[in-house]
């Protein structure tokens, strides 16, 4: 793909202000695409939004929390009343907590999977039903390598990022016949400015990375070529599919 596939078409991005969201939301926006990087910190927006700018293109300030339906809601309304449609919706706000199994209380496992499979959930059907209203849409979803497999004492954002397969799957079959195509992208190990002590100082890390055949971890930009694919006219006929942006993980069995 070249030049900007994405022109004239508007990005929602839940957690887009930091991490692989902003990643996202800077690589949607110079792919042509006005873009709403959405988050529950209005300073952060704000930065956010003044990348997307600073791109040449246009951006609403909208906060909104993914836990709670009424502002995702109000933030359609003020999206649409900028911006006047929305073509694309990436979910990324999610969170995570290592802990043994054992010790997880309901409200830990509550609040993980209220984020990222839940909240997931009522954005797409806050965003979907105004795509389906308009008869096309680019839905995709961030889900994980937790998605395919067990990774060591994360069971509530395995089990999260299970479900954000699933689902994906599912609103494809439900969706796709009406214009919407509903995909997903398993980020493998991405560094951002959370995980780099983990990377770097521990065992955990190394494993990964002894795990990831190509030898390093990735860089957050590494995705958006993904994300642009998924939401551009290039991926027409693509539904229902988890993209694994992963640097050979999941293929890996033996590595020397």
């Amino acid at each position: 793909m070249s030049g900007q596939p994405l022109a004239g078409r508007v990005a929602v991005v839940t957690g887009g202000t930091s991490g692989i969201g902003l990643a996202l939301v800077r690589g949607l926006a110079d792919a042509g695409a006005d873009v709403v990087p959405m988050s529950r910190r209005k300073e952060q927006v704000d930065a956010a939004a003044s990348e997307v700018e600073s791109r040449g293109r246009r951006a609403a300030r909208v906060t909104a929390d993914v836990s709670d339906r009424a502002s995702l809601e109000a933030a359609l309304v003020q999206t649409l009343a900028q911006l006047e449609h929305v073509d694309i919706l990436v979910n990324c706000a999610g969170i995570t907590k290592r802990r043994p199994t054992l010790d997880v209380t309901d409200e830990e496992w509550g609040a993980i999977l209220e984020t990222n499979l839940t909240g997931t959930l009522r954005a797409c059907q806050v965003f979907g039903r105004h795509m389906l209203e308009r008869g096309s849409g680019r839905i995709i979803n961030i889900a994980s390598l937790a998605s395919f497999v067990g990774l060591f004492e994360v069971a509530a954002y395995t089990a999260s990022k299970a479900g954000v397969a699933g689902l994906t799957r599912a609103l494809a079959v439900e969706w796709g016949g009406h214009g919407v195509n509903v995909n997903a992208i398993a980020p493998g190990v991405f560094r951002t400015a959370l995980n780099t002590a983990l990377l770097d100082g521990t065992e955990r890390g190394k494993e990964f990375l002894l795990r990831t055949p190509m030898g390093r971890f990735g860089k957050v930009e590494e995705l958006a070529g993904a994300c642009v694919f998924l939401a551009s006219d290039a991926s027409s006929f693509v539904n229902g599919e988890i993209l694994t942006v992963d640097g050979g993980f999941l293929a890996s069995g033996v590595n020397q």
